[in-house]
């Protein structure tokens, strides 16, 4: 069973949704993919993981670093919970480009090389969002691409983690949903 509770955003209303192990779910309405996985049967109630999630979307939403991490239940496969692992070792305030997390999950898989256009598939359908920084994966040469929330979003959550976002071209892609 999954449970749902919303939390009011500076960029928007998010759903949250978890099960008994973690945060399966963290999309603000309207994105692209928006609750793709969500049981159909799920109910709208606030849970300890959700509370937890509440707040640590407080702390970040007010410019802090969050000092812990809300249970997170990240399913897929292997190679997206992979990415999923590397986008979470990326540092608040930082970036690291779609190749870049292609070469880890190379090395990682013992592959020597892994395209950089299917991690960026797989950045593209995470969906924890913010607490899984996908917004922190950028494209090579500086170019800030897609964010399933909105270019809009992803260059606002970056500002407020202090990233300078003027080192970063917007491609013809990132536009805005």
């Amino acid at each position: 069973m999954q449970y749902i509770t919303y939390y009011e955003s500076p960029l928007g209303r998010i759903m949250l949704a978890t099960d008994d192990i973690g945060l399966t779910g963290l999309w603000f309405e309207g994105q692209r993919y928006f609750a793709l996985h969500l049981d159909e049967d799920h109910q709208e109630k606030c849970s300890e993981i959700l509370s937890k999630t509440k707040e640590w979307l407080d702390v970040y939403f007010s410019g802090n670093e969050p000092s812990f991490t809300p249970p997170l239940h990240v399913t897929g496969s292997s190679f997206f919970r992979s990415v999923s692992s590397i986008m979470c070792s990326i540092p608040y305030g930082k970036t690291m480009t779609y190749g870049e997390i292609a070469k880890l999950v190379a090395s990682q898989r013992g592959d020597e090389t892994m395209s950089a256009r299917a991690v960026g598939g797989a950045v593209g359908h995470n969906e924890i969002s913010i607490i899984i920084p996908c917004h922190r994966v950028v494209g090579a040469g500086g170019n800030l691409t897609g964010y399933a929330g909105g270019i809009d979003r992803k260059i606002q959550l970056l500002k407020l983690e202090g990233v300078d976002v003027s080192q970063f071209r917007i491609s013809k892609k990132g536009t805005a949903l």
